[in-house]
């Protein structure tokens, strides 16, 4: 069932409040990206995947953070 707006909005400040003073991008990336995804009662697990490899120039190997 989808979710009301209403919830979508408490989600959305609930969130804003938990991830407000974060400043450690790196160590809490799959946290921040699940806790999105929940704002919208999706589960970031069907809709996206992480470190994604990818071919940079040159060749070269690299990730990408989040791949939807």
């Amino acid at each position: 069932m989808p979710l009301s707006w209403n919830e979508i909005k408490s989600r959305s400040l609930a969130f804003s409040k938990e991830w407000g003073d974060e400043c450690s991008e790196h160590a809490e990336a799959k946290s921040f990206w699940d806790g999105f995804f929940n704002i919208f009662g999706i589960s970031r697990k069907r809709v996206a995947s992480f470190e994604e490899p990818v071919k940079k120039l040159a060749n070269k190997q690299g990730f990408i953070d989040l791949e939807t």
